[in-house]
């Protein structure tokens, strides 16, 4: 694994804005998605969107083929699918990219998980998403929006500068009793209920960390202490994040990251792959 990882994942709306008038201005990714309504965030997109924002979707773009009864609602696409996506929008092997969302950042987080496994070394995320950029005075783009850019060029080979899990790993960490970390809400995670996938529970010897948690009440990032303190006694290095189908869960990696905690695994199937095979034991109840 690569040690090229950026000390600060997350940009402010104001650096972003300095950033966009440098030599060097970023690529803007928009993540915007909703599970309920797959095509409500490239809709949003198309009316308003940062300033020549390109549009990256979750299920085409950001996930590989679902496999019925076998894999997650979101896997992972291969290495090689994800740099072709990352270079139709224009995101070459040195460009700076900065992915956003308008939900709290779960979204940008799978684009920014994605670049930076593929070895991409100047990727980020957008602290507290669209809001925060209008709340800072930030301009947003109206009207048609371009749908194809200029194709990027080829990007070097390189090693990730995070790493995935299997199944397979998460089968040993149960064994080993390496730290799981859960990011779905306590309801979820208890079993209480299940509002998407059709298994309710946990995975055994889990503990449960939402993704909310890393964020305060108006919506941005927590300082990196406060991240800190949710690691605390957390080997994050050794640590396997999971949700709900990779999305919320590369919130926590991140948050490990920016807090200088380590660099988690995503096991990027998570609960919605796990359950796939009903060998596979499950968890109730709280943490």
């Amino acid at each position: 694994m690569s040690n090229l990882l950026p000390k600060t994942p997350l940009i402010t709306a104001e650096d972003l804005q300095a950033a966009l008038s440098g030599t060097k201005p970023p690529v803007l990714v928009d993540c915007r998605f909703r599970l309920d309504d797959s095509s409500a965030g490239e809709a949003a997109w198309r009316q308003s969107r940062l300033p020549g924002a390109r549009y990256a979707h979750l299920e085409r773009d950001f996930s590989g083929p679902v496999l019925p009864g076998s894999s997650g609602r979101h896997p992972a696409p291969e290495m090689a699918a994800v740099i072709t996506s990352l270079r139709h929008l224009g995101v070459g092997p040195e460009d700076p990219v900065v992915f956003y969302d308008d939900a709290g950042g779960p979204f940008a987080a799978r684009g920014w998980w994605l670049a930076c496994h593929a070895g991409h070394p100047a990727a980020q995320v957008l602290d507290g998403g669209l809001d925060a950029w209008t709340a800072a005075g930030g301009d947003l783009e109206t009207g048609p929006a371009a749908t194809a850019w200029p194709e990027a060029p080829a990007w070097p080979q390189r090693a990730p500068l995070l790493e995935a899990a299997k199944v397979a790993d998460v089968l040993a960490a149960i064994d080993a009793g390496t730290t799981l970390l859960d990011a779905r809400t306590p309801e979820r995670f208890a079993g209480e209920v299940e509002p998407i996938d059709p298994v309710a529970g946990h995975i055994p010897g889990a503990s449960c960390m939402p993704h909310g948690g890393n964020l305060t009440n108006g919506g941005l990032w927590r300082d990196d202490q406060d991240l800190a303190l949710r690691w605390e006694g957390i080997d994050a290095d050794a640590t396997i994040c999971y949700c709900g189908s990779g999305v919320t869960a590369a919130h926590n990696v991140l948050a490990a990251v920016q807090a200088g905690r380590g660099r988690p695994r995503l096991y990027v199937g998570s609960w919605s792959e796990w359950i796939r095979d009903p060998e596979r034991p499950v968890a109730t109840g709280p943490a």
